[in-house]
């Protein structure tokens, strides 16, 4: 089937004018929408990380992995009970399985994390918060922050470089198994300053990191799903995701549909994209995306050394307020004039489109 495609100005245009639609009235349209994704994946079945020999497993206990599409791990000395981990393989683009969502580990599950990267082959692991805000802890420090070797039951994990963004961290990691000869490179990608259940000060720079992971996205071979964390492991975790495969739909022409994207998420995931703010913020950022274009960050500058782990400085925000009321009048004075939204079916746009054998190559961009 032959996909039609549109130009980047004109994904921008359309999608300028679905978001003035959306916001007027008080974010009328947002809500309306968010709304209408309320009870979406509701009734699926979490028995498996419900039973009673799992809830230690789970740092939230009343977020859940979906049976149907949960991660399973290999069963370890005949325990049935070994194979449980929180984390769902969700869709982004080109199959059912492109990332697995999944919370940040705990003390008592880092060695079944690393178990779980090795096992499903990822290359890339995507962390969207912070380890800790005040005395809470989001999420075990389960690498070495800087280089030096842990070991995680059967698992070697060494840190051999990292390199700092305008405001994330990307870190070189060598992963094998205990004894195993050969290794695996990791690329770990740490964006810290996104606030847990709320959406970062500065969309620029969430679009800046998100540009960077698409990218390695592209560039590393897909030998197994990316693994995206938060704390939950569902609101910020799925609003990248969003946000990712809307961005790679639109590098090759394709209108995107986010509310058909999260409703998809939903399906396999439960509270992917947890509120409304976060919502709105996939919006924000492809409209930033799209406009201005965001140059990723080179893996090759840059090389941190003694560096605050918890709030990396922003070198790039002194212009942000006036280029953002200068992009707001800038996307007003390029709409259509008579333009008419046309409301597509997710069959006929989200990855049922794309052949999973193209999804992330490098060859489809067309922005």
């Amino acid at each position: 089937m032959r996909v039609q495609s549109f130009s980047r100005a004109h994904i921008l245009q359309e999608l300028n004018l679905q978001c003035l639609e959306l916001a007027a009235n008080d974010h009328r349209g947002f809500k309306q929408q968010f709304e209408e994704l309320h009870d979406v994946g509701n009734n699926l079945p979490k028995r498996v990380g419900d039973s009673e020999n799992n809830r230690e497993k789970n740092r939230y206990p009343y977020v859940l992995p979906y049976d149907h599409c949960r991660v399973r791990l290999s069963v370890q000395n005949s325990h049935q009970h070994s194979d449980y981990i929180n984390a769902n393989f969700v869709p982004g683009g080109g199959s059912e399985r492109d990332f697995i969502c999944t919370q940040g580990p705990l003390s008592n599950t880092t060695a079944d994390f690393w178990r779980m990267v090795w096992e499903q082959n990822v290359r890339i692991i995507v962390m969207v918060t912070a380890l800790r805000y005040k005395d809470i802890v989001l999420c075990e420090k389960y690498w070495p922050l800087e280089r030096g070797t842990v070991y995680h039951g059967l698992i070697q994990v060494t840190t051999v470089s990292r390199v700092q963004g305008p405001d994330y961290f990307i870190t070189t990691i060598n992963l094998r198994q205990r004894d195993c000869p050969t290794g695996r490179v990791i690329t770990h990608y740490y964006y810290p300053s996104w606030p847990d259940r709320g959406v970062p000060k500065d969309p620029s720079s969430l679009c800046a990191f998100t540009e960077q992971v698409r990218l390695s996205l592209e560039a590393v071979p897909r030998l197994g799903p990316a693994v995206v964390h938060c704390s939950a492991g569902v609101g910020r975790s799925g609003t990248l995701v969003t946000l990712l495969w809307m961005m790679q739909l639109c590098v090759r022409g394709i209108r995107p549909d986010i509310r058909a994207a999260v409703e998809d998420l939903r399906l396999h995931r439960m509270w992917m994209v947890q509120n409304l703010g976060q919502y709105i913020l996939i919006h924000q950022c492809l409209l930033h995306w799209l406009h201005w274009g965001i140059p990723a960050y080179p893996h090759t500058q840059r090389p941190s050394s003694n560096v605050n782990h918890t709030q990396p400085h922003s070198s790039a925000r002194g212009n942000h307020s006036g280029r953002r009321r200068h992009q707001r009048r800038t996307l007003a004075s390029n709409q259509p004039q008579n333009s008419v939204q046309q409301v597509l079916h997710p069959g006929n746009l989200l990855r049922r489109l794309l052949p999973s054998s193209s999804q992330f190559n490098p060859g489809f961009h067309a922005s």
